[in-house]
């Protein structure tokens, strides 16, 4: 097995939106920070504060509140969790959803920008490059495979006003692996010094942690796996100690755009933030059982999940973990063995033997996946993402990116794992009945 990297995780104090944050671990920082007792009840579990406006002792004289737009107590909380559990945080930005995120970086970069983003990127990410940002930016977009291309490709594609690079590792829905720092090093390196941004949705802060491998911002929807309940919709940007005043930008465009979250939504996420280190143990756990049982059917073409031994990436996904999430690794190997692969998050893709009608078949086969978008919630969801999430790219592309017909794309939930297995394995028995029929 591949060495540990040679980040660590940080045990220096830091400050998550101005608070001191603990050294503790990833599980003691989700259920502590941000969720202090109140000083006044004793509480231990926030209170939601809905109020709009708050009462000035004098003209400008205030209790750090003024306007629930610029600021709220549950919201703030949630920064704090957030800063606090996405390793090597200081800033934690929350907005009412992963697109308002997207839109709210990218409209701060202002006119005729330039951006590369790995090229198999979120549907709703490349239509707001493409049909919004490039329409009322000028910002122009050099989508690479930044999975296969070499630093110098990299490095011949910044311009002058190249000012980010967007990173989604592992990609939605294929799942290249990105090897972040290298990224990061190609970047800096440049005399245009773009910023580096990680989309970090998939993996979540508990299996990744972009700013330890060099990332400048780590993006999430908190829709997914942090709030996990699906019940949410909502995203954030986290940033290191190093960016305090592009924390203050990103701050300015928070508030002036207003895409805020409500507090009620920012309470269900920091609640969700809680057991995310529990969950995502389990949603890798099953996913690789989930995997390894696709791997052996004679109805799949391929099966696309890091974790798995097979995988050509296996060795960067190893490197890659956050240093907490190794340690569960690690358990799980010497338990194991190397051979079975180890859990890497609860996404995994595969492409079924046949087509449309295949996949179609499986997907609405199903008895506890069930057939919807999104992902990162307890419940197990299936989808087709060349007819669903990622029908905004246009054919050819999709093609090209091998979003193919009878691609599938699973989330899988913390059910128990022999009854997905069986639920898997039914559906593609249904599915292969097609094509014999």
């Amino acid at each position: 097995m591949s060495p540990a990297l040679l980040h660590g995780e940080h045990h220096t104090n830091g400050h998550a939106n101005g608070v001191k944050k603990p050294v503790d671990g990833f599980g003691t920082r989700a259920i502590h920070v941000g969720s202090e007792p109140n000083a006044e009840t004793g509480a231990v579990i926030p209170a939601i504060s809905l109020a709009t406006t708050y009462r000035q002792e004098a003209i400008g004289v205030h209790k750090g509140f003024e306007y629930s737009r610029s600021g709220n107590p549950n919201r703030n909380a949630l920064e704090e969790t957030l800063a606090a559990i996405e390793t090597g945080g200081a800033f934690g930005i929350a907005f009412a959803s992963g697109s308002s995120t997207t839109a709210t970086v990218l409209q701060s970069l202002g006119a005729d920008a330039h951006i590369i983003s790995v090229n198999d990127v979120y549907g709703g990410t490349f239509r707001y490059m493409t049909r919004v940002a490039k329409v009322n930016q000028n910002l122009e977009t050099t989508f690479l495979d930044l999975e296969n291309v070499d630093d110098d490709t990299i490095a011949a594609a910044i311009r002058p006003n190249t000012k980010l690079i967007w990173i989604e590792s592992p990609t939605n829905p294929t799942l290249r692996l990105i090897d972040i720092p290298r990224v990061v090093a190609v970047a800096h390196a440049h005399p245009s010094n773009p910023l580096v941004l990680v989309d970090n949705t998939f993996l979540s802060p508990y299996y990744s942690s972009p700013l330890l491998q060099g990332a400048d911002i780590v993006m999430h929807s908190l829709t997914k796996y942090v709030n996990g309940h699906s019940d949410v919709v909502m995203g954030a940007l986290i940033l290191p100690p190093r960016h305090a005043e592009l924390n203050n930008t990103l701050r300015f465009f928070q508030n002036a755009i207003g895409a805020v979250p409500s507090p009620y939504d920012c309470w269900l996420a920091q609640r969700g933030a809680k057991t995310l280190h529990l969950r995502m143990k389990a949603h890798g756990t099953n996913a690789l059982a989930v995997a390894t049982a696709l791997a052996k059917s004679p109805y799949v073409e391929e099966i696309i999940y890091p974790g798995l031994a097979s995988h050509p990436r296996h060795e960067l996904a190893y490197r890659s973990l956050a240093p907490h999430a190794r340690k569960f690794v690690d358990a799980h190997l010497a338990a194991h063995g190397e051979d079975g692969g180890f859990p890497y998050g609860g996404m995994l893709s595969f492409r079924i033997r046949g087509g449309l009608a295949q996949a179609d078949k499986f997907l609405t086969s199903t008895r506890l996946f069930t057939l919807a978008e999104s992902l990162g919630g307890v419940e197990s969801l299936g989808e087709h993402p060349a007819k669903m999430t990622h029908g905004s790219i246009p054919e050819a592309e999709r093609l090209a990116l091998g979003i193919t017909d009878n691609l599938v794309r699973l989330s899988v939930g913390v059910e128990d794992a022999d009854d997905l297995v069986a639920d898997v394995e039914q559906a593609l028995e249904a599915a292969a009945a097609t094509l014999e029929a």
